[in-house]
């Protein structure tokens, strides 16, 4: 016997003691599938026989099955079953999760029962338990399509369950295979004319498509309009030909039972399909096996697309339950009616958080809007609005205008429901996991509840948080004399990963700013902990503005709005008091000490003391002192305003809808020099280098020019691909300047012995670091470059800070 089993469903096996179950689940279930009573009660009382321990076993039985079809598994329980309530609990416990409960029969003998119990040493019950047993199944065989099992298999005799075959079948809304590009219409109501016009404008061509698209309809093809038979005609040739699905919508189920004689209400539009199907009676057979065919929704691209008549909420996708179909038919309802005796809809889009995106009808509004990686596209044509299409995966909405008014709506077309969403808690704090570009990167409670006390305090609003700075990996520690950074172990870094060509750019000592620049005049600059850069940044966000309009950006990349990366010089303008307190101060005293510490060591040695060497140490500190002072020096001038300030981009990260950030270092540099030339007071210049890692001139090259830039105390290079290496290269490596190092690690950190001891720095879990959070960052610019509504980008963003609470040297 071939047993066909729904790929989701919880499956009961049902017989008798001795029957086979366990042999049965084990031949044909993996032994995850398969949840054991006697297994449960020999975890919660050591003894699988102990009965007084059933109750418990079974709460926890229930439990665990609850939580493998609330993930979406398949579960068989083991256990006899025989009695009406232990089935019922079954029932309900796959109701709540709304998948298919099936019912596998095994009708063995009593005798064979016996016989087999017998055998067994760890049976200790005797025949009569069997016999009630037996009785109890002969009496269940006939209700178990009443207690509420979908299906029903009986093996009859131990031949019939030796031979049985077990195979797994798609739900019927399981249409993962089909990745389309599909064209989802909204509801058309009997309207065929606006129909044909969007279907001709969509590009097909007699029901079909030259490009091999889908049209999908989200329901309610009847009703209300002026030629509901003809809309049907269409649609079901569309459907027979392949080159259409749909699912049903409230009216189709409504016109359904009218046609198979139940008595139903003859309003909202059912009477004038009845009477427009009276003078097509011909239609009416096939009207009816196809509306029977319908279903509730359908789950479309490997689960990215979802297309629901009402909507469906992420819970219920790909189930199937009469609570599923009420949904996606009916929508949620507050429980409230209007002013105009309609139910108050919930609006459900408000909260969803999937990843599918969600496409649906019933709601007319006058323009359709995205909600959370949701869409309502009936504009209500019947109405005298629109008729609508989206075309997935583009999401681009065509329009056809109604060609007049064919039923006045009970209430006035509404906009939907504006939404705010942003973050919420619930996106962000506890453990998570994130998928990126570099795999899953998974996020620490504690750390997330760190970055939650920075974003909820001192963040810009989040509608301009879209993405943050990662952090960046040294190069590997050097072993050339005297250096603890070098060009050489950058270089050397990128030629063991297979990087043919890389680009080597100033670094500018400043403060990480990104720019989030609209060309409307909204706009904010942030820090890379998300904080308001400047209290004031209006007149500087403004000359950013207009620079990019006059580089022409604007128009090239077809946006209105740029994403840029950047440093803000000089470093004082930002960390005036991180300098005064931990540099300036250090300086200050190492000036006031020193030469009172040389004074008495001229003294004792005119005296005759022997203090040399002391001396000598002394000697260097002063010198190391002036060294480390020098270097920050270098980064502090005077400001005034934006006199004196300077911007360094070096990213144009994004622009409307498109993440640029996988592009080449080149191409960005080359973007950055236009906004120079455009704004030469106000942007500064990258000089960079390109070169092969690997080319022994390239490196001699690369260091000359690193060594030009560092001399006088200058920070260094960044060292990236000049094309996106993957995600399992750095994306860039930093390599210092031997003296700028002395503000990172000490005045004196050049001795011979301070620097042998430096050489052992711990980069693995920095190099980590640095390749979660730029995954999470190209994660957060993907989502915003498709539309994703903000809360997806902002968990990521989010992410990003939390990654930098991780225990990491900061001197790396």
């Amino acid at each position: 016997m071939h047993v066909k089993l729904p790929e989701l469903c919880l499956v009961a096996l049902v017989g008798v003691s001795g029957s086979g179950k366990s042999t049965f689940a084990r031949r044909h279930f993996a032994p995850t599938q398969v949840l054991s009573s006697d297994a449960f009660r020999a975890l919660v009382a050591d003894d699988e026989n102990d009965q007084s321990a059933s109750g418990d076993a079974f709460d926890a039985l229930h439990y665990v099955a609850g939580k493998r079809l609330r993930a979406g598994r398949l579960t068989v329980v083991d256990a006899t079953n025989v009695q009406a309530h232990a089935r019922q609990a079954l029932v309900a416990l796959a109701r709540e999760h709304d998948v298919l409960p099936v019912a596998i029969v095994l009708d063995v003998p009593e005798d064979e029962c016996w016989a087999r119990t017998q055998a067994r040493p760890d049976r200790d019950f005797g025949r009569p338990v069997v016999a009630r047993q037996h009785r109890d199944l002969r009496r269940s065989l006939r209700g178990l399509a009443r207690e509420g099992f979908r299906q029903v298999h009986v093996l009859h005799g131990v031949a019939e369950i030796d031979a049985a075959e077990i195979s797994y079948e798609p739900l019927f809304n399981n249409r993962r295979d089909l990745t389309g590009p599909f064209d989802i219409i909204g509801d058309v109501h009997g309207c065929l004319a606006e129909l044909k016009t969007l279907l001709t404008r969509l590009g097909y061509v007699d029901g079909g498509h030259p490009e091999g698209r889908t049209a999908v309809f989200v329901g309610d093809l009847v009703d209300r309009g002026p030629d509901s038979p003809g809309v049907l005609r269409l649609v079901m040739s569309m459907v027979a030909a392949g080159t259409a699905l749909c699912v049903s919508g409230n009216h189709e189920a409504k016109l359904l039972r009218k046609l198979r004689g139940h008595q139903v209400s003859m309003s909202h539009g059912l009477a004038e399909t009845v009477a427009q199907l009276a003078d097509d009676s011909d239609i009416v057979p096939d009207v009816t096996k196809f509306l029977e065919g319908l279903i509730s929704h359908y789950v479309l691209d490997g689960g990215r697309l979802v297309v629901a008549h009402a909507g469906l909420k992420e819970a219920y996708h790909g189930r199937a339950s009469g609570r599923v179909r009420s949904f996606a038919l009916y929508g949620d309802t507050t429980g409230e009616t209007d002013e105009y005796g309609l139910p108050v809809r919930y609006p459900w889009a408000t909260e969803y958080r999937g990843r599918a995106m969600v496409v649906y009808g019933h709601t007319p509004t006058p323009d359709p809007e995205w909600v959370n990686n949701t869409i309502c596209i009936d504009t209500g044509c019947v109405f005298g609005g629109a008729l609508t299409a989206l075309r997935y995966p583009s999401r681009e909405l065509v329009s056809v205008p109604a060609e007049r008014e064919y039923y006045a709506p009970v209430r006035p077309l509404a906009p939907a429901v504006q939404v705010d969403d942003a973050m919420d808690l619930a996106d962000v704090i506890g453990r998570r996991s994130l998928e990126t570009p570099a795999g899953r990167v998974t996020v620490a409670a504690e750390n997330a509840a760190a970055a939650l006390e920075v974003m909820s305090r001192f963040a810009v609003d989040p509608a301009w948080l879209v993405w943050l700075p990662p952090t960046m990996a040294p190069a590997s520690t050097s072993a050339q004399e005297g250096y603890l950074e070098h060009p050489v172990e950058a270089l050397a870094d990128y030629a063991r990963a297979g990087v043919p060509r890389v680009v080597c750019q100033e670094k500018h000592m400043g403060s990480r700013a990104v720019f989030n620049v609209r060309r409307d005049g909204s706009r904010a600059v942030y820090t890379r902990t998300g904080r308001p850069f400047f209290a004031d940044a209006g007149p500087l966000l403004e000359r950013v503005a207009a620079a990019i309009g006059r580089a022409g950006l604007w128009d090239e990349l077809a946006s209105d709005w740029l994403l840029l990366d950047a440093e803000v010089l000089p470093w004082s303008a930002k960390a005036e008091p991180l300098i005064r307190d931990q540099y300036a101060s250090v300086a200050a005293a190492a000036g006031a000490a020193l030469p009172a510490a040389r004074a008495a060591l001229d003294a004792a040695a005119g005296r005759g003391i022997d203090v040399g060497d002391l001396a000598g140490r002394f000697a260097g500190r002063e010198s190391a002192i002036g060294a480390f002072a020098a270097v920050y020096r270098r980064y502090c001038w005077p400001t005034d305003g934006l006199a004196g300030l300077r911007v360094a981009p070096f990213h144009v990260l994004a622009s409307a809808g498109a993440s640029h950030a996988r592009r080449g270092h080149e191409w960005h540099l080359g973007l950055v020099d236009r906004l120079v030339a455009a704004e030469p007071e106000l942007f500064a210049p990258t000089r960079r280098i390109v070169v092969d890692p690997a080319d022994p001139e390239g490196v001699a090259a690369v260091t000359r020019w690193w060594l030009e830039l560092t001399g006088d105390g200058g920070e260094g290079m960044v060292v990236k691909p000049a094309e996106d290496a993957g995600p399992r290269v750095q994306p860039a490596i930093k390599c210092r300047g031997r003296e700028y190092l002395r503000i990172i690690y000490g005045p004196d950190y050049t001795e011979p012995e301070r620097l042998a001891g430096l050489r052992d720095r711990r980069l693995g879990r920095k190099r980590g670091l640095a390749l979660r959070e730029q995954g999470l960052g190209l994660a957060a610019l993907d989502r915003l470059a498709e539309g994703a509504p903000a809360w997806r980008v902002h968990q990521l963003v989010f992410a990003i800070l939390a990654c930098e609470s991780e225990p990491v040297d900061p001197r790396l």
